[in-house]
């Protein structure tokens, strides 16, 4: 009978404790601190909201279509050091989210004793008397202090270490996005950079024939030496950019093996720069600013918010008294085989309170360096949002102005690579001097150089795009 009750009270107990109240204050996510919708002008391109959240969920597998590329993301994210780093982040905080939610329900421990014990006898006058050994034996299943959440302390701190796990989570998510956009780019600059040292190659050729012809020239009395002089500095300018080039191609090789954690294979390589898009172009050109919450790092900010607010319900829960119980189930008696019999059982219930009276300040105080926590992890999530959405806003407005200079470009290239064409045929037939012919070079040379980077940026423009919306989780 006894021991049914005792029972019925750790039950009461467990009751009251998952009933119990909450002290947190109701979380409430804040108002985005930036426009509704993406700026418009004339930098902007017009779209729609609905492209829009069809491009962030593509996975990055499928936004990459360079097979080349795709291999070299996979080899990245299997072997990056600080993606590990990030992933071992994640598992400790797992790990303490484990060890906080234990301490909601008691733990729950065997004990087992014998006491071997020799009395000295009792002497009477006149009477004799033998030593009394007693042999006691126990066993027994209980708690021990086991704190009894009234005031929801104990899940508030479960909670914030539950959002902590969260945020490690996002964070994670945020280096990998991050990795995939930095890898690709390091990809495509070593292509633009091979694709330089492949131009520089081509014009060393074309100004190497310019340059004997001049020097022949010379040798007939038709041309100068200054002529010759100004042939020679574009032809050397030609080498001094290969011997430039050529060490580019190598750093950016060192740098792709050190994001991926392994030398990457030649034939993953780019050896120039691609005709065709190495991801999709179907991105969007307006988007909700709601759509932001997506991105990891803003996800993260958002768990590290509600974990600041659950730990201001813990640190009121702290005014209020804190009660704890110890309790025991188990069985005794004076000899080892009669352990287990009837009559032999026991039971004992030990609850306790204690309530804070005069702490100096300390309950204040934790509950004034938690709202102000609330604070500042408000204000870093209001930022991360700002800072997300001042990233699309730039992508955006770069996209909006980058095909108008790609069409340019291409045109200022075959007009400038005509001209070349035209002057030195004119140069080579007595009809225009050296200057003429020298100045096309230079400026086919610029215009070369010119598209390249426009076609890297546009390349570019198109990786921050998808990671600023998010992508690369998939």
């Amino acid at each position: 009978m006894n021991s049914l009750k005792g029972k019925a009270l750790i039950s009461m107990s467990l009751a009251v404790t998952l009933s119990a109240c909450d002290m947190a204050p109701k979380y409430v996510r804040p108002e985005l601190p930036v426009p509704i919708a993406s700026p418009q002008g004339a930098a902007y391109p017009d779209g729609g909201a609905q492209e829009a959240i069809v491009s962030a969920d593509t996975a990055w597998k499928d936004f990459f279509v360079d097979p080349r590329l795709v291999r070299v993301i996979d080899t990245t994210l299997a072997n990056n050091r600080d993606l590990r780093i990030a992933l071992a982040n994640v598992e400790q905080a797992r790990a303490q989210f484990k060890v906080r939610r234990a301490d909601i329900l008691p733990t729950v421990g065997l004990n087992g004793s014998a006491t071997y014990q020799d009395t000295p006898p009792v002497q009477f006058p006149g009477l004799g008397g033998d030593s009394i050994n007693t042999d006691i034996y126990s066993a027994s299943v209980g708690i021990s202090a086991w704190e009894i959440d009234l005031f929801g302390r104990v899940r508030n701190l479960t909670k914030a270490a539950q959002e902590q796990y969260f945020a490690s989570i996002e964070n994670r998510n945020a280096a990998q996005t991050a990795l995939i956009a930095e890898v690709a780019s390091a990809w495509m600059i070593m292509a633009a950079d091979q694709e330089r040292l492949r131009i520089a190659r081509d014009l060393k050729s074309a100004f190497g024939q310019t340059l004997e012809l001049t020097k022949a020239r010379f040798a007939k009395g038709i041309a100068s030496e200054l002529e010759v002089r100004q042939a020679q500095t574009s032809y050397d300018q030609a080498r001094a950019d290969i011997a430039q080039a050529t060490t580019l191609v190598a750093q950016d090789q060192n740098a792709l093996n050190l994001l991926a954690g392994t030398t990457i294979g030649a034939e993953d390589l780019p050896e120039a720069m691609p005709q065709d898009d190495v991801a999709l172009g179907n991105l969007p050109d307006d988007l909700p600013s709601s759509l932001l919450l997506r991105r990891p790092d803003i996800a993260a900010a958002e768990h590290q918010l509600r974990a600041a607010n659950a730990n201001i319900g813990a640190a009121r829960a702290a005014f209020f008294p804190n009660i704890s119980l110890t309790a025991a189930f188990g069985t005794m008696s004076l000899g080892l085989s009669n352990l287990f019999k009837s009559g032999s059982d026991y039971w004992s219930v030990a609850p306790s309170a204690s309530v804070p009276i005069f702490d100096f300040g300390r309950n204040q105080g934790n509950l004034r360096y938690a709202r102000a926590t609330y604070d500042a992890m408000l204000a870093t999530y209001e930022k991360s949002v700002q800072t997300g959405f001042r990233e699309v806003a730039d992508a955006l407005a770069r996209r909006g102005t980058m095909t108008d200079q790609l069409t340019a470009q291409t045109s200022l290239r075959d007009s400038a690579r005509i001209a070349y064409t035209l002057s030195e045929a004119r140069f080579r037939a007595g009809i225009d001097g050296f200057l003429t012919t020298l100045d096309s070079q230079r400026a086919l040379y610029a215009a070369e150089q010119s598209l390249l980077a426009t076609r890297l940026a546009r390349t570019a423009n198109m990786i921050e795009l998808y990671r600023a919306m998010g992508g690369g989780l998939k």
